[in-house]
């Protein structure tokens, strides 16, 4: 299995999405960042819900930050479960539309998750995709994300399973 951070993708084939983010990543003041995290997040507008911003990306690997505010903190005063889960899937969508290519589409089946710890401050989440080479027509294929907060300690994992056909 090669990772899909191995090959360098055919100018034709780079997907839209890592365009726009090239695009904007130069930005001064992290604004290119947020303008893309802002785009990002209207295409799945309940991702608006978390103060997330995608810190970097590469296909096989994306980065995202969520800021600990009032709005995602549960009654105990730690980030919230639902928001944790939110937030490692808009990573995993981002992973998946760098990645994935073009020739092909993917959409979420299921997801495991594991509450390893207290969440609290800024969490930081990585969401990694190896693609199968070759990249069958039919097949589920497990998104890991893994949450840490700002002392690099694991606070929560996701197991995201996709299922990616090609497009007709």
């Amino acid at each position: 299995m090669s990772s899909a951070t191995d090959r360098v993708p055919e100018a034709t084939e780079v997907p839209r999405l890592l365009r726009y983010y090239r695009m904007l990543e130069p930005l001064p003041l992290g604004l290119g960042k947020r303008i893309f995290s802002e785009g990002f997040k209207l295409a799945a507008p309940y991702f608006r819900t978390i103060p997330a911003v995608v810190d970097s990306v590469r296909p096989g690997e994306v980065r995202v930050h969520m800021d600990d505010r009032r709005r995602v903190r549960n009654h105990i005063g730690t980030v919230h479960a639902i928001a944790l889960c939110n937030l490692a899937e808009l990573a995993m969508g981002a992973v998946a539309e760098m990645t994935i290519p073009v020739s092909h589409r993917w959409i979420p089946k299921s997801m495991q998750t594991e509450y390893l710890a207290k969440a609290k401050g800024r969490m930081q989440a990585t969401a990694t995709l190896d693609l199968p080479s070759p990249l069958g027509d039919k097949q589920d294929i497990v998104v890991p994300v893994r949450v840490t907060d700002p002392s690099g300690k694991e606070v929560f994992v996701a197991r995201i399973q996709i299922w990616v056909t090609p497009k007709r």
